[in-house]
């Protein structure tokens, strides 16, 4: 598979992202034809080569005629200055989006990160997602910043993208509502559960968009993966500071057909508990989106029997998933760690058989099926439907599954 390592060590913006990827290989011509696509007249995009503590990057930057025409002071980020954006609601954006003769799958991914900036900037000013007025983000620039990076990873082919842990900067930020620390609020808002870290960069080293761009992409966080780096990109931010203001780019292949990603592990030992809040407490974990929870009998000290409860999840989820073990569980105290994984592609079906249709997931190494396995729910149906045994069922129609006709 073609995957895409981001590596923030100096943040995350639009632009960066733009940037790295043209220097990895998309061609500008290609960039600038998809981008005709979008509703929007006389904007420009430029790039150009530029040096960031000795390293070279390109820059990427979009100006719409207006804003050109008013030479407008540039902020921190080198974006136009807030107060000549438009003011636009989501609903504008997604109509924009809906417009355009961009691919469908495009069009989707688009609205998912406008929705994103909606979402976090509606829950810090306590108001429906549809009255919230984008102001810088909603600038032609910006739209053009998500676009771009969109389709810069469909040009590029790319199958997954993971990230770094992504460095937010320090300071303060000066915008439409004020002066803020940095990260801003809708900026980590957007970054929750996702691992940040701040360094003494007195800059805002990642933006909304960029943030909103990230999470909507990343499938995973972490170290650089096993992969063989084919091509790599370096975007450049506005400013330079102490340290290269750049956003790396590393794509090419895994090393192994299977998928490959990170996962958090939580963990927590229970002697104390009723075993009904136990098998509630697992419910529930499953409800709020663990990948796995499972219980292990062990002997804890004193000779007292209990459980570990072990729980796989995702980074997004992290932080939820601790807060339910603490409200649910008995435990005063959940061990975390970060473990790699690999995992098959897998698809779910739904397959014919003699007795109706059954859904089933199948799973593949490369090109190659290895298992296949019966949806229990549809079998279990099936056999009260029937009155054929279930272990009668299961040796009928798993043959035909891995040996279709």
């Amino acid at each position: 598979m073609k995957i895409a390592y981001l590596d923030c060590f100096s943040g995350a913006s639009g632009d960066m992202i733009n940037g790295a990827l043209l220097d990895a290989g998309v061609p500008i011509e290609t960039l600038r034809q998809e981008l005709q696509k979008l509703p929007f007249e006389h904007f420009e995009i430029r790039t150009e080569k530029v040096m960031r503590c000795g390293i070279s990057a390109t820059r990427f930057e979009v100006l719409d005629q207006e804003e050109a025409d008013h030479h407008p002071e540039k902020n921190e980020e080198g974006n136009p200055a807030h107060h000549h954006h438009s003011h636009r609601h989501l609903k504008d954006l997604e109509e924009m989006i809906d417009h355009s003769a961009l691919q469908e799958e495009l069009k989707e991914k688009a609205r998912q990160v406008f929705r994103l900036i909606a979402v976090a900037e509606a829950k810090i000013h306590q108001m429906p997602v549809e009255e919230v007025h984008f102001h810088e983000v909603g600038a032609v620039d910006t739209i053009i910043d998500v676009v771009g990076a969109l389709v810069g990873f469909q040009i590029l082919g790319i199958g997954k993208v993971l990230c770094s842990p992504i460095n937010v900067g320090t300071g303060t930020v000066v915008f439409s509502h004020g002066t803020f620390p940095v990260p801003a609020p809708a900026t980590v808002e957007i970054l929750r559960g996702v691992p940040i870290y701040s360094t003494d960069s007195q800059a805002e080293l990642v933006t909304p968009t960029g943030a909103a761009i990230v999470t909507a992409l990343a499938s995973g966080y972490g170290e650089m993966p096993a992969m063989r780096v084919e091509r790599i990109g370096y975007g450049a931010g506005f400013r330079d500071l102490r340290r290269p203001n750049v956003l790396r780019l590393l794509w090419g292949q895994t090393e192994a057909e299977e998928d490959q990603d990170r996962i958090c592990v939580l963990e927590t030992c229970l002697d104390d508990q009723n075993p009904q809040l136990t098998a509630y407490l697992a419910e529930e974990l499953f409800g709020q989106g663990a990948l796995d929870v499972y219980l292990t009998p062990i002997i804890m000290k004193k000779g007292r029997p209990g459980l570990q409860c072990t729980v796989l999840c995702e980074a997004e989820k992290q932080e939820s998933l601790l807060s339910l073990l603490f409200r649910e569980s008995t435990t005063i105290g959940v061990r975390t760690r970060w473990e790699r994984r690999r995992i098959l592609r897998r698809e779910v079906k739904t397959v014919p058989t003699p007795y109706g249709p059954v859904q089933a997931k199948f799973s593949f190494l490369g090109d190659e099926m290895v298992n296949v396995l019966p949806e229990f729910e549809d079998m279990k149906k099936m056999a009260g439907e029937t009155g054929i045994p279930l272990k009668k069922l299961y040796q009928e129609i798993l043959p035909r599954m891995l040996n279709p006709k």
